[in-house]
């Protein structure tokens, strides 16, 4: 995809796309809402910015490739693709319907433009250095391969594992982004299972880390960028991020990562009261709406 969008448009972009991931959730009566808002930033730099990727050929060859391992955030993964044309945005309101190509898990064979199913946690690692080691093996220098897995998925040994390897071979060629926002489905992550010193942990397993505020499209460009340059490491970003950013009652509040709007009370004035947030970002602007 062309880099054609400025920062400023780009931040619009991903205001849009936790508009749509609001009213998928709403429309499906159950999902996950804090970590797909808090990630739409992410998703739009790598879509709209950082990956080499064409819409209208999901399977060009020289494409890069994009896993999200922790597969029940893929409501921003939808709604970005839908966004940037990999298929009609009208489509989004079928998510998690039967039959659905959009179900609450990705299913790479349902969707062009999909990398991998992901539903059990922790495998998205190994995918991606699986795919990053045949990438070296096939010569073909110009790919590269993006994971994004959250932090409550670092509980899984799969992800260390995958760590290993990928230091082993100095898969350059592998960038992983860590959603770091201190949630996952029964507390906070330090209540849960501790990860600190998060950085040190995946610096002992040979990876080079960076760190930034997962909400600013810029630092996430900037990163990959600087990630690409690192010739004998892959690379961790940790990415800290606010679950359910842009919705003032569901920012930070770990109720959200496994809830949607509209299926508790008041029910559908909870989409309504999120959308209007978002339209106005927060009260800061006029909607046209009101």
């Amino acid at each position: 995809m062309t880099k054609t969008y400025s920062v400023k448009q780009l931040e619009q972009k991903a205001n849009t796309i936790r508009e749509d991931i609001i009213r998928m959730l709403e429309h499906a009566g159950s999902g996950h809402s804090a970590g797909p808002l808090g990630l739409a930033d992410i998703f739009t730099a790598l879509y709209f910015d950082v990956m080499r990727i064409d819409p209208k050929r999901p399977n060009w060859e020289e494409r890069d490739i994009l896993l999200l391992s922790n597969g029940h955030c893929v409501p921003v993964q939808y709604a970005t693709m839908a966004e940037a044309g990999f298929f009609p945005k009208k489509e989004l309101l079928t998510l998690r319907q039967f039959g659905s190509r959009l179900q609450g898990h990705p299913e790479r064979v349902k969707l062009p433009g999909l990398e991998n199913t992901s539903g059990p946690l922790g495998c998205g690692v190994s995918q991606g250095a699986g795919m990053a080691l045949g990438l070296r093996l096939d010569k073909q220098s110009t790919r590269h391969v993006y994971v994004v897995t959250g932090d409550g998925e670092l509980d899984e040994g799969n992800i260390w594992e995958a760590a290993m390897l990928a230091a082993k071979y100095h898969l350059n060629n592998l960038t992983v982004i860590v959603d770091r926002n201190n949630i996952q489905i029964d507390g906070p992550t330090d209540m849960v299972m501790p990860l600190e010193d998060l950085k040190k942990k995946w610096e002992s397993f040979g990876w080079h880390v960076l760190e930034i505020d997962g909400n600013d499209i810029e630092a996430v460009i900037d990163a990959c960028s600087m990630a690409k340059a690192v010739t004998e490491k892959p690379v961790a970003v940790l990415a800290y991020t606010i679950p359910g950013k842009g919705v003032d009652f569901m920012e930070s509040d770990y109720h959200w990562h496994g809830g949607a709007p509209g299926t508790g009370v008041p029910n559908h004035e909870q989409a309504v009261k999120a959308l209007h947030e978002l339209r106005t970002l927060g009260g800061k602007i006029r909607s046209e709406h009101e």
